[in-house]
């Protein structure tokens, strides 16, 4: 038996990176079907292969455009007619120096990774069920200072400050809100990190160097991470911030 036997699950961003590994992780722990969003249909189409599954629904959409959002639950309704658990993992991240930070910039984050998160929960909630889990993908960037990335660390602050007070909001109805705070992780995410491959290669190195156990995660780790937020295995938990980051914000 899995861990997640018999579960509706919903990823944001899944369609590479940390949302892909869950929702393979999902697949493999025995839920029951993994509804997997992203905006580029011909990446989610990709990811379907990848997954090798028939438990697995892509849904192209922007989880900052509420129609989109609509859209998605009204098919999850349709097809399943209830969520049991729900990764809010869609994000992005762009840097930039306070001098130099534009009005788009600043809308751009937050509107993904803010915006995004309070209104995929939120239009969630009428088909979550009572004793449910949502883990809320945060960062190591919620606790840390970094060069040019007050925006984006601001932004996931404000996603550790939604599972505080969404654990208060929701305990009535025994759900269970939690935040996962990765370090860096080898995705292209982070490997955007710079505008040449020589300006890559110095950012990773300078995280591996941060990083007490001188390495880069693999998104696989931090998958498991979510599959124990998300199972039966962490019952007695809520409202935490679960760091995956190799040692990085906590020495």
């Amino acid at each position: 038996m899995g861990k997640l036997d018999g579960k509706i699950a919903l990823i944001t961003g899944g369609s590479d990176g940390i949302g892909l590994a869950t929702a393979q992780r999902f697949v493999a722990e025995g839920v029951e079907h993994v509804f997997i969003t992203g905006r580029r249909q011909k990446v989610l189409d990709e990811a379907v292969k990848k997954i090798n599954s028939k438990n697995v629904t892509t849904v192209q959409g922007d989880v900052s455009n509420m129609a989109d959002l609509d859209r998605l639950y009204s098919l999850i309704q349709k097809e399943k007619g209830r969520l049991d658990i729900l990764f809010v993992n869609a994000a992005i991240c762009e840097t930039e120096s306070i001098t130099l930070v534009t009005e788009k910039h600043f809308d751009d984050i937050f509107n993904i990774n803010v915006k995004g998160v309070l209104f995929t929960v939120q239009k969630a909630l009428p088909i979550f069920v009572d004793g449910g889990s949502i883990i809320l993908n945060a960062s190591v960037g919620s606790i840390k200072g970094y060069p040019n990335e007050s925006v984006y660390s601001a932004s996931k602050s404000a996603v550790r400050s939604f599972a505080r007070c969404w654990t208060v909001d929701l305990k009535e109805r025994h759900i269970r809100i939690n935040a996962l705070s990765p370090g860096p992780i080898d995705t292209l995410m982070l490997r955007s990190g710079g505008n040449t491959e020589e300006e890559q290669k110095t950012y990773i190195d300078g995280c591996v160097a941060d990083t007490p156990m001188n390495r880069i995660g693999t998104p696989d780790e931090v998958a498991k991470a979510v599959v124990f937020l998300a199972s039966g295995d962490s019952s007695y938990i809520t409202g935490i911030e679960l760091f995956v980051d190799g040692g990085m914000g906590q020495i």
